[in-house]
This record gives C-alpha cells, structure tokens and sequence, in this order.
C-alpha cells in the first residue's frame, strides 16, 4: 500500500513521495534522455539526408523510418523484456542505440547503410520501452504508480517539444554529426543511469527449467492479450481513441490552410492536443483520487471525441485551438487506463502485452494520418476532422455496450475484473493495483 490512504483511498499520492522514491528517479531521468536521444537523431539524420540527397521524400522517409520496428518487431521483441532481467534490457538497449548513432556520424556512409543502421538503432525501442513499463509497477506501489505515469506523460510531451527543437539548434550550431554525437551520449548517460540507480531484479518468468524460444514466449505474451476479454476492452479503448484522434494531425496543413495560417498556425494546431493532456495529466493524474479516476476513464474516453466534432464546424481559429485544447484534455484517460492495464497483466507478461497493444498503437496511428490524408482528398479538412469525432463517438459507445454485454466464462488466462473504464458510476469491487504501460 502506498499514498497516505492507499491504492483505493480517498487520497492521491503526491509527487513528493512519487520522486522520493530513488529506483523512479534514474528510471524518470534515463527515459527522458533516451526519448530526447531519439527526437535528437529524427532530426539531425532528416537534415544530413535532405542536404545530402535534395530529396523531401527520403528525408520524410528517414524521419519516419524509425517508428517502423513497433510494426515490424514490437510484440517479438517486447518479449525480452520478459525473458531477461529487465534492468540488463534496458542498459543493453541503450548502449546498442548510442554505439549504432555514433557509427552514424561516419563521414562518407553511403545512404542506405544510414537508413539501415537507423533502423536497427530503432529496432532497440521496443524492448527497452517494454522493459521500463513493464518495471515502473515494481518500483512505484500502490497510487505512486499512477501519479508517477502522470508525470512521465507530461514529461514525455515536454521531451518530444525539447528534443525536436534541440536537435535543430544543434544541427545549427555543431553540424548534423555533431548533433548525433550529442545524441549518442544520451543513450550512454541513459544505460549509466538505469545500471546504478535501478535495483537488478530477476526475469519476470522466473529460472525456466525448461528454455522456450522466444517466437513462443512471444505467442504466449500475444494469447494473455486475446483471451483475456477485459484485457481486450482496455487496449481497444486505447485503439479506438487514438485512432479518431491522431486523424486531425494527418490533415493539420490544409485544416489550417482554410482558416488563412500558415506554419505557425499548423504548429499550434498541433501542440493544442498535447497542451490539453498536460492540463489533464496534472487535474487527472495528481488531483483526483484514485477512485474517482478510475470512474472518470470512459467518461473521458467519450468526451475527449466530441470537441472534435464541433472543431470541424467553426470558423473561428482560436476557438479551434480551445477545443482541442478540451480534446487533449479527454486524452488524460490513458492515465487510468494504463493502471487498468497494469491490473489486468500478469507481472510475467507485462513487457510482452505492452509491445503488443504499443504496435497496435502504432498501426491505428498510421492508419488514421493516411485515412485521414485520403478523405481530405475527397472532402474538406474540417469535414475530416468532424467525422473523426464522429465515429470516436460511435466507436467509444461500441466500447461501452460489449462492457454491459459481460461475458458470462473467462479464459483461464483471465483475471478479476480489472476494468473500470467502461463501468458504470457504481461503487468498484475492491481489486489489488497497473504498467507505464500505455504512454
């Protein structure tokens, strides 16, 4: 039990007593360094190749490339994060990453070996976010594991802005290989980091009398996701949201276009969303109790779709910008969500369930930016954007009609009842505590 009333009572836990704990300190200050490290590179290798090549095309292409191995290798690589003592992942995923990135500043390496080393760095993600969501509920009991997920979203907002605009400072001042140097040493400050700060605990399966192989420890990881049907109403509660949310990004240039702004305009647009989860994050994640967050999910879930549906319909850019804004606000249910998750996840399978629902994440990512491009073509921007809120609203009301239709058996996979995004306001069953999970 931790917090001053514990898991379930009326009180929160405090950030005091989140960064009081030594272990969530260099985990906190590791992660930030590695996501920096990976918006550092995104940056400095678009710019290398763009100057190298006058191509928009490949320089979006090497900008991209590295989000490409959650789709590729996420839930497979997600396993060694349950395979192996988690702290060894993620001091060998770092050093991996800063070894391959500073090979990167070779002079003279011929384009596709850039883009092939990048992608191998890449390939590192997965099991290094698997493997530190998968320890943030060992280091952070009871509600610190919550308040501590709320701080590590606002965190990671503010590192992605941190690492895009400092990675074009430095491609400025220090050259692109300078800049990957840089880049570097925060994968190597990172892996330092987590090695002495974090305790070393055994793998999340225990000593294996007998060895598997990892395809089928990675199907294992994969059966715990399916047959376990609340497990599935939390990650598609995530799907289904970021899927209509992300949408409006994909079409941010011409949505912004028939308002007359330009660059500045799209930026805002863009940093509305993640200005809302902020807001979210601090009112969700620190100030309401634990109980009432948990209450608050679905809630959230549905009312974070319906701003979007009237952004679509205004002609007033700033109230635009407000909406959002809300919008990003509704997002903050990924705070509780990630604590249903948790709660649903055996601790042996938590690495594994996380590269599963991230790559799946990822998958409805990229298929609502291109879906959205191709509606665009069909229709106006903003007629995009209000059917994005839409059918969020359909699809978030979908979610809530199988949770009333309970299944009356459960796989022997299954655990309690663990989910109460999409319950109703009545009082909860009393459960034990959730992953880092879903950020």
């Amino acid at each position: 039990m931790a917090g001053r009333r514990g898991a379930r009572g009326e009180l929160p836990a405090t950030y005091r007593e989140v960064f009081g704990v030594r272990e969530f300190r260099f985990l906190f200050i590791g992660h930030l360094l590695s996501l920096i490290g990976d918006e550092l590179v995104r940056v400095a290798l678009a710019v290398l190749v763009f100057d190298a090549t006058d191509s928009p095309f490949l320089a979006a292409a090497t900008f991209g490339i590295s989000y490409a191995p959650w789709l590729i290798g996420g839930p497979f690589l997600s396993a060694l994060a349950d395979r192996l003592r988690r702290r060894t992942v993620l001091v060998g995923s770092d050093l991996a990453r800063g070894t391959l990135v500073a090979c990167l500043t070779i002079p003279g390496l011929p384009l596709w070996l850039v883009l092939v080393t990048l992608f191998v760095s890449s390939l590192f993600a997965p099991p290094f976010e698997s493997a530190r969501a998968a320890l943030m509920p060992d280091v952070l009991a009871g509600d610190r594991y919550a308040v501590g997920t709320s701080v590590t979203n606002i965190s990671t907002q503010v590192a992605q802005v941190l690492g895009f605009v400092a990675g074009g400072v430095l491609v400025l001042a220090i050259s692109p290989r300078g800049a990957l140097l840089v880049d570097a040493a925060t994968f190597f400050i990172s892996a330092a980091l987590v090695r002495w700060g974090v305790k070393d605990r055994l793998a999340a399966g225990g000593p294996r009398e007998v060895p598997t192989s990892l395809w089928r420890e990675t199907a294992d990881g994969l059966r715990v996701l399916t047959s376990n049907h609340n497990l599935l109403r939390i990650v598609g509660l995530l799907w289904v949201g970021q899927l209509f949310l992300t949408a409006p990004e994909g079409i941010a240039v011409p949505f912004v276009a028939e308002f007359g702004h330009g660059p500045i305009g799209v930026g805002l647009f863009l940093a509305a969303n993640p200005a809302g989860m902020i807001i979210g994050a601090v009112v969700i994640g620190r100030l309401c109790p634990p109980a009432l967050r948990e209450r608050l999910t679905y809630p959230l879930a549905l009312f974070s779709m319906l701003p979007l549906i009237a952004a679509g319909l205004v002609d007033n850019f700033v109230v635009v910008l407000v909406l959002i804004v809300f919008s990003g606000f509704g997002a903050s249910y990924l705070i509780p969500l990630n604590v249903s998750f948790v709660e649903a996840v055996p601790p042996a399978f938590r690495g594994r369930a996380f590269g599963a629902a991230v790559t799946g994440l990822a998958a409805c990512q990229g298929l609502a930016i291109v879906g959205a491009g191709a509606a665009a073509e069909r229709i106006s921007a903003s007629a995009v954007v209000t059917w994005s809120g839409l059918l969020g609203v359909v699809g978030m009301l979908a979610l809530g009609y199988t949770r009333l239709r309970r299944p009356t058996s459960r796989s022997a996979a299954s655990t309690p009842d663990p989910s109460p995004m999409l319950a109703s306001p009545a009082p909860l069953e009393h459960r034990s505590q959730q992953s880092g999970t879903i950020e």
